[in-house]
């Protein structure tokens, strides 16, 4: 298969096609008003490309029948592409690109309404967190994977949840901000990607260990690499997960204890407050 057939949609999606479209124009009209380096654009780009390549190519052919594939494709959906794209930093870049109309409605809007009541759920030091791990666990669900492989409704929601929350969950860790700003304490952004990588890695060893198929859905679509056994094939999603995605939240954590000390050595962490001594009795008398 050449390369032109490998970049080939698999199910042509215009949606996607016009939100990957919409944010290259904003990121591109936003490098006019803002000074970006190269290596974040670098990181923009990377994470753009890895994120089109898992949705809408070949690759996601293989994603349906292939479950260690499968969870390649959400490593890259869930981790890696949005870790990429938001160590770019790219929101005010984006927003700079906006028309200028549209930037004056969205000062306003962010102030009050339902805009600025999403845009506190988007940053919600629980919820995303809590958001970023259960939308691992719950499409691995042998019965939620079962119907969500078969159905392409379902299917197409599960990526695209992945995406956003990963997204919404790496703006939050890669924060350089004092708190506040920033939604997340330093502390906390340390700490987040210890309780977001334990269950995932629970779930992969889990799955890695079972001695029975559990996802039997790719063997009734029919297994597009031949060789390879249900058992086999779980093991080694299993070990993905296990794995490689742990060392990505690793990497969250090491980064954001590198914003703590950052922070600290420019003595910008908040400090406790100290408490005043009331003066004794026998002091006022």
């Amino acid at each position: 298969m050449d390369l032109l057939a490998w970049l080939q949609p698999w199910e042509f999606s215009p949606t996607l096609v016009l939100a990957f479209l919409a944010s290259a124009w904003l990121f591109l009209r936003g490098l006019r008003v803002h000074h970006v380096g190269r290596v974040r654009q670098a990181l923009f780009w990377i994470g753009m490309v890895l994120l089109y390549l898992s949705l809408h190519t070949r690759v996601d052919y293989y994603a349906e029948r292939m479950f260690f594939i499968h969870r390649v494709q959400h490593l890259v959906l869930h981790h890696l592409g949005p870790l990429l794209i938001m160590g770019a930093y790219p929101g005010q870049v984006m927003r700079a690109g906006l028309p200028l109309r549209w930037r004056v409605w969205l000062a306003g809007a962010r102030r009050r309404g339902p805009v600025r009541q999403l845009e506190v759920l988007a940053t919600h030091r629980f919820l995303i967190p809590f958001l970023f791990v259960l939308l691992v666990l719950i499409w691995l669900e042998p019965t939620v994977q079962f119907y969500s492989m078969l159905d392409w409704r379902i299917y197409r929601f599960m990526n695209w949840s992945v995406v956003i929350s990963g997204l919404l969950y790496w703006n939050l860790i890669l924060d350089r901000r004092p708190h506040p700003p920033a939604a997340l304490s330093a502390g906390g952004r340390i700490f987040s990607p210890v309780f977001t990588m334990v269950p995932q890695m629970v779930a992969g060893a889990v799955i890695a260990f079972t001695g029975h198929d559990l996802y039997p859905v790719f063997d009734l679509c029919g297994r597009a690499l031949p060789g390879f056994s249900a058992l086999d094939d779980q093991v080694i999603g299993g070990l993905i997960m296990w794995v490689p995605a742990g060392l990505i939240e690793t990497f969250g954590l090491l980064y954001a204890l590198g914003t703590l000390m950052r922070l600290s050595a420019r003595g910008r962490l908040p400090q406790p407050k100290r408490r005043v001594p009331r003066p004794s009795a026998s002091a006022v008398s």
